[in-house]
């Protein structure tokens, strides 16, 4: 997500019986206890007005089957409907959105077979109703270079004949009917299809009038999409998306064909527009607070300490300005390149790890109220987490120290060939950064921890779509270091959270999510047995255990699980979509 997703609750049914998947209690406890801050909860809103959001940068991709980061999907959620997806109160159980039911599982785990909704239509200029044969087009799609979709690689590959998929048909995904899909495996591992199933990437896309478009490379879709949801990119008559303007504006307009007795949203807004290149934190958060109908861009406006210490300390209605939540299944890290020399040394990435001051990364966050300092990834209230070992970790001396310990990497630095204790390899080091207001200054604060060990480094600020898109997620850009990179779970179980992250096999040229490109063939294998374990137990202790194997490699140093927090003007009542730990449009609503 990423972004960003989610713990695999669904409980499915295999044969007669029922599979209960990966389902976990959550441990935001603390959701409901935010000290008079508001919380995002569900209420029951009123139709009409326009919400705006205010962004630093654009969005990823904005093409659904492209799309892949929390920002994003604030809005995928709202014009596209994936086969399942998830109600703002409950990040822990799949609901059917164009799915009509919960999907039916073989004994062997091996063939999946999905009811669509019937009634359920696209917008303008295609006006039809949407069918199975959509969905299988919209995920036959993701292997086409010109969509260059991050997660199929990991989550998708064990359908029949999905390996060497380039865009066209795949044998293991059929349509039997217009309402039914059913996706052949290779190996049992349905659990992991099916949480994927409630990515975007998953709504239907009308074929006659989307292959046009993914026939040129960059495909042309995002920009000329048809929705399904309640909410669509403002369009002209030819489908061309007016309400998109790259790195300025996207504008969000109702869709005409869409039916709320087919839905479970509410959509009470009727328009929705996000204003980019509000990079200037601090003067955008008070015009949010002072002003009507605004609320932050989660994900991509982070909100400023000095803010955060304001609100903190209001009383009445300004403080309910502030949106607090629990863990949002995100964990914030700063990225070595493992390919590259000298941080292809593990010694040398634990000494980088010891050295640095996460208290001093995590302050221009907000400090404690933006999170927790990690000591390991899989974060708080998902599946695996205490088996990894909670919030102690597994007890690796290089992150014990949340302040830095300069005695312990001076040790590992020895240990990798420097005598010093630091070091003296010559050199500058590139590092590109996200540019946005906290997370700039974020850069700055790793920039300096870097070269308090030795190491000369040329910090490069660009924009938060452009660190991805041009620089961190693609490997032949040789970046030796992204401090701005974070994940949350794409689904609620830890498969999502460490496969297409810390897999070798999930190295793809574009939309490249395993940014420090660690590949180890035996962290490689272990999450390959523990894809097909289907005992809530077993796999929680296999992930566990996985997770204790990366971060036994040090590939990176994780310095904030974070907490939800936004900002809303007096007359917004924000909720807090929990999956994607951010606004629902879909259910925020006027005054």
């Amino acid at each position: 997500m990423g972004s960003s997703f989610r713990r695999l609750g669904a409980l499915l049914a295999v044969g007669a019986g029922a599979l209960a998947l990966a389902a976990c209690g959550s441990s935001d406890s603390d959701n409901g206890s935010s000290g008079g801050f508001g919380t995002g909860a569900v209420v029951k809103g009123k139709k009409g007005g326009t919400l705006t959001l205010l962004s630093n940068g654009d969005v990823d991709y904005v093409d659904p089957g492209a799309a892949y980061y929390q920002f994003t999907f604030i809005f995928d959620y709202a014009i596209q409907r994936p086969l399942y997806s998830y109600k703002p109160e409950d990040p822990t159980k799949a609901v059917p959105d164009f799915a009509a039911s919960e999907p039916q599982v073989s004994a062997d785990g091996k063939t999946i077979t999905i009811k669509t909704r019937q009634g359920v239509k696209f917008s303008p200029p295609v006006n039809r109703e949407a069918t199975a044969k959509d969905v299988k087009y919209a995920i036959e799609r993701l292997f086409n270079k010109s969509v260059a979709n991050g997660y199929a690689p990991s989550y998708y590959k064990n359908i029949v004949g999905a390996a060497d998929a380039k865009g066209g048909p795949i044998s293991g995904i059929t349509t039997p009917d217009d309402n039914t899909i059913a996706f052949k495996l290779t190996k049992p591992e349905a659990a992991t299809v099916i949480g994927a199933l409630s990515l975007p990437g998953s709504a239907p896309v009308p074929q006659e009038y989307a292959k046009k478009f993914d026939a040129q490379n960059p495909g042309q879709y995002g920009q000329n999409q048809v929705a399904t949801g309640p909410y669509m990119i403002q369009n002209n008559s030819a489908g061309k998306a007016v309400g998109y303007q790259p790195g300025k504006q996207i504008t969000f307009v109702r869709n005409p064909n869409w039916d709320a007795s087919t839905d479970y949203r509410p959509a009470y807004v009727d328009k929705i527009v996000l204003q980019e290149g509000n990079t200037d934190a601090v003067s955008s958060s008070r015009r949010i607070l002072d002003g009507q109908s605004l609320v932050n861009a989660q994900a991509d406006f982070n909100v400023p300490p000095t803010i955060l210490k304001q609100l903190s300390q209001a009383k009445g209605d300004k403080r309910q300005q502030l949106v607090v939540g629990g863990h949002t299944g995100r964990v914030r890290y700063v990225t070595v390149n493992n390919t590259l020399k000298p941080f292809d040394n593990p010694n040398v990435r634990k000494a980088i790890a010891a050295s640095m001051n996460r208290e001093f990364l995590r302050q221009p966050m907000g400090g404690p109220l933006a999170g927790d300092i990690p000591t390991h990834f899989i974060s708080p209230g998902i599946l695996g987490f205490e088996d990894a070992g909670g919030v102690k970790g597994p007890g690796e001396d290089f992150l014990a120290h949340p302040t830095g310990d300069a005695d312990l990497a001076a040790q590992y630095m020895k240990k990798a060939g420097y005598p010093s204790g630091k070091y003296t390899g010559g050199g500058s080091f590139l590092m590109v950064a996200d540019n946005s207001g906290p997370t700039a200054q974020q850069a700055q604060v790793a920039k300096d921890q870097f070269e308090k060990l030795g190491f000369k480094v040329t910090l490069r600020p660009v924009t938060h779509d452009t660190m991805y898109t041009k620089f961190c997620n693609v490997p032949a850009q040789k970046v030796p270091i992204c401090p701005s990179t974070g994940w949350q779970k794409d689904f609620p179980d830890p498969v999502s959270v460490l496969l297409p992250t810390f897999n070798g096999k999930s190295i793809v040229p574009v939309n490249n999510s395993n940014w420090p490109q660690l590949d180890v063939p035996a962290i490689n294998n272990a999450m390959a047995s523990a894809q097909q374990l289907t005992n809530e137990s077993e796999r929680a202790k296999a992930w566990g255990d996985i997770d204790k194997q990366i971060t036994a490699q040090a590939p990176a140093i994780p310095w904030l699980w974070d907490k939800t927090t936004g900002i809303q003007s007096t007359n917004v009542n924000g909720v807090i979509n929990k999956f994607n730990a951010s606004w629902d449009l879909s259910y925020t609503s006027l005054k």
